[in-house]
């Protein structure tokens, strides 16, 4: 145990940004106060639903901004012409000739069974972490609680579960050589997003932030009980690229693939 705390003590940036205690802590964001800036800028960025918190080691607000815009236009066009891309809760066709993120959505969707729009925030995320890496050395972008993680040193995350005697009690270490890399969550009991099981929190590990945002939504439908985890997290785990997951639901946790984890 002593070796654990060792562990945790030696990583030099600490992130707590994935799932909220409470649906109020959702909806005002104030979660975001519990992440340790380690001498990082932050800012805060909103443009009509994507409210962006970034972590960075120079101020890239103008980017990110730019980024954003992109995005959204690029998506929001293509929904105007293809209204199902944002309704649909089943994969749809790959458009070969759409933008960029679209594309990346379709695949995340197809691969996680879900619909495009499972992959939205991840991709978003992800999206603005390409085209500002040539500008910083160490950024974090959360994108309504999934994140995508390019840093220089270990990150430690905390999983926040809502009501579960699990909620910040468990970590996932990220180490340096696995980034850049994608953590998202979904929850059954916390926050808006859509959700047809009652997990407390599904997190999901992957290269592709917006694979794990799409395989997230996946996973965490399979949970309608305590008993369904085992299945669940063995469903996840069959999910191409998907590289380690947990499942916390009240007091019971699963966790499955490279993922590592401690308790605090």
């Amino acid at each position: 145990m002593e070796l654990v705390q060792l562990t945790l003590y030696d990583l030099n940036l600490s992130l707590r940004a994935m799932i909220l205690s409470h649906p109020e802590d959702y909806r005002e964001r104030t979660y975001r106060h519990n992440i340790l800036k380690n001498n990082l800028i932050v800012k805060n960025i909103t443009i009509k639903e994507t409210d962006i918190f970034i972590s960075s080691d120079t101020d890239i607000t103008d980017t990110v901004l730019k980024s954003v815009h992109r995005l959204r236009s690029s998506l929001e066009s293509y929904i105007t012409f293809h209204p199902e891309f944002a309704s649909s809760l089943l994969p749809i066709s790959y458009d070969e000739f759409a933008p960029a993120i679209v594309r990346e959505m379709m695949l995340a969707s197809s691969k996680a069974g879900v619909g495009p729009m499972a992959a939205v925030a991840g991709a978003i995320a992800e999206g603005v972490g390409r085209e500002v890496i040539s500008s910083v050395n160490n950024v974090i972008i959360e994108n309504g609680g999934d994140v995508h993680l390019n840093l220089m040193k270990d990150v430690l995350i905390g999983i926040f579960a809502g009501k579960s005697k699990l909620s910040e009690k468990i970590s996932i270490i990220v180490r340096k050589k696995e980034m850049p890399l994608g953590i998202c969550t979904s929850s059954g009991t916390v926050g808006h997003s859509l959700s047809f099981g009652i997990a407390d929190a599904c997190c999901v590990k992957s290269s592709s932030t917006a694979l794990a945002d799409a395989a997230a939504t996946a996973i965490g439908n399979l949970v309608r009980s305590k008993k369904d985890i085992k299945k669940a997290l063995e469903a996840g785990m069959n999910i191409e690229g998907v590289m380690g997951l947990i499942i916390i639901i009240d007091d019971q946790m699963g966790a499955m693939g490279d993922i590592e984890l401690v308790s605090e």
